[in-house]
């Protein structure tokens, strides 16, 4: 493992390292360590990129997108587990479709979609697009809400307490482990995306802080080292928000996995 993570950490040491030198510096030795510290490439970077802004944006589409897929999922497997029948395996089935269908081939069809709602380049039409992750939520939650004890939400129902009701106090209390591990998943996912707002946002105003990185990237020429500084104050927000929950993501698989 220790082999592995060196394998690993090779490039993201090419990148850090080379944040710390100039064009030429980088070009003579670029797996060495800098001569000095040269830190022009991030005051550059600050000085002429609205970061501030891409940080904004990208985190109101997290934001938004994971608050409405943890809740379409959760309330979505929750409908499901308190009405067993058999439509639940062919509902099953048909999302199932939504994995085996790459998210590629359906860019075109949703791009004329949004167009004839005036969606197309704002960030609610990438919540709009980024909220089909509920599927992947529903699966996760729906397998964590089987494991639940239904005695105490059938307790419920005899004290008169309404399906709502149930499921915000007594269901999404329990499911608080599960949540937080989809909630991880996505985040990632969504933070590091570059596809779909390529496709779906123009606007300089309304880019991701991975559209930002690839618009550093010049048509004849590439100030590479400026490059990587980009690709380094992307990557610290998700390094520390992976630090700080890594946690979450083996608590909510590992308290799933165990009936109570």
């Amino acid at each position: 493992m220790i082999a592995l993570a060196c394998v690993v950490g090779v490039p993201l040491y090419y990148i850090v390292v080379n944040t710390l030198k100039t064009q030429e510096e980088m070009a003579r030795s670029p797996l060495g360590l800098p001569s000095q510290l040269f830190l022009d490439n991030y005051r550059q970077i600050f000085e002429t990129v609205p970061l501030g802004r891409s940080f904004v944006n990208t985190l109101l589409v997290t934001v938004a997108s994971i608050l409405v897929m943890l809740f379409i999922g959760s309330t979505a497997a929750y409908a499901m587990a308190m009405r067993a029948s058999r439509f639940n395996r062919f509902f099953g089935a048909l999302l199932l479709l939504g994995f085996i269908v790459p998210g590629q081939s359906t860019l075109i069809p949703l791009y004329r979609m949004l167009v004839d709602v005036e969606l197309v380049d704002t960030l609610r039409g990438l919540v709009i697009i980024y909220t089909g992750g509920a599927i992947f939520c529903y699966f996760l939650i729906q397998g964590y809400i089987s494991r639940l004890p239904f005695e105490i939400i059938e307790a419920a129902r005899i004290d008169g307490a309404g399906p709502f009701q149930i499921y915000w106090l007594i269901v999404l209390p329990l499911i608080r482990p599960i949540l937080a591990t989809v909630g991880v998943f996505q985040t990632m996912w969504i933070w590091n995306d570059f596809i779909t707002p390529s496709v779906f946002l123009s606007s300089p105003e309304k880019s991701t802080l991975v559209l930002q990185v690839y618009r550093s990237v010049g048509e004849f020429s590439t100030d590479w080292p400026g490059f990587m500084t980009m690709s380094v104050l992307v990557l610290v927000p998700m390094v520390v928000f992976f630090v700080l929950t890594q946690r979450h993501i083996v608590d909510g698989l590992l308290a799933g996995s165990v009936k109570s």
